[in-house]
């Protein structure tokens, strides 16, 4: 047995996979295609679209859930960040890896005050709080100070246009063998050019539809 799939955090990521399936978003569903794919794309209006569906999970699948815990198990990681909250899902995967690889930090950031509040309520239920750091705002600025000297694992599930601020940001505190996760990836095909490019500092590669697995050698 281990945190993963022992009581109570099983059953609670059950659950809130079941509210995920559930949710629904207005905004989202009278949005033209045009105008959506443009705010997705947006450096700039990243904080109008993610405030239009916030009631939507956006969480990860359960299959890359159990790859998160899998990855931060196997590198042993004791530093994590994760850009893009939500309601907590991927912060539970993460979190229980920490706790099941002997404790560490989680920092995770989120700009919706409603999801932060419920993330946080979700780790206080699973035992895992006092884990993980949740900063609320825009990962700009929250992701801007206050880090590790080095980072382990870091998952990019934020607004896709800005993984390559994000990078920015942190890339000097990856660790050789550091391991970057980014969900739906697709959705920037220069944040992939730039991990998949000879000599960028990265081994990368894709894994199942939608997420690419990175590893920074240098």
């Amino acid at each position: 047995m281990n945190t993963l799939t022992s009581k109570p955090l099983a059953l609670l990521l059950d659950h809130l996979f079941s509210e995920a399936d559930a949710a629904t978003s207005p905004a989202l569903k009278s949005m033209p295609k045009d105008e959506r794919n443009r705010l997705l794309k947006s450096k700039t209006e990243y904080l109008q679209f993610y405030s239009l569906v916030k009631d939507l999970w956006l969480p990860v699948s359960r299959e890359t859930g159990s790859l998160l815990y899998l990855m931060a198990r196997n590198s042993q990681a004791t530093s994590i960040v994760e850009f893009g909250t939500s309601f907590g899902i991927s912060t539970l995967y993460l979190a229980a890896a920490l706790r099941d690889n002997g404790g560490g930090r989680l920092i995770t950031t989120e700009f919706e005050p409603s999801k932060v509040a419920r993330a946080r309520r979700n780790l206080e239920e699973a035992g895992l709080a006092d884990l993980v750091d949740v900063r609320e705002g825009d990962a700009l600025q929250t992701l801007a100070q206050n880090l590790p000297a080095t980072i382990d694992l870091l998952l990019l599930d934020g607004a896709k246009a800005l993984y390559g601020e994000i990078l920015d940001l942190l890339e000097s505190r990856l660790r050789p063998g550091a391991l970057i996760i980014a969900d739906d990836a697709d959705q920037n095909p220069d944040y992939l050019a730039r991990v998949r490019s000879t000599g960028g500092g990265y081994v990368s590669l894709s894994f199942g539809d939608d997420v690419e697995l990175s590893l920074r050698t240098d």
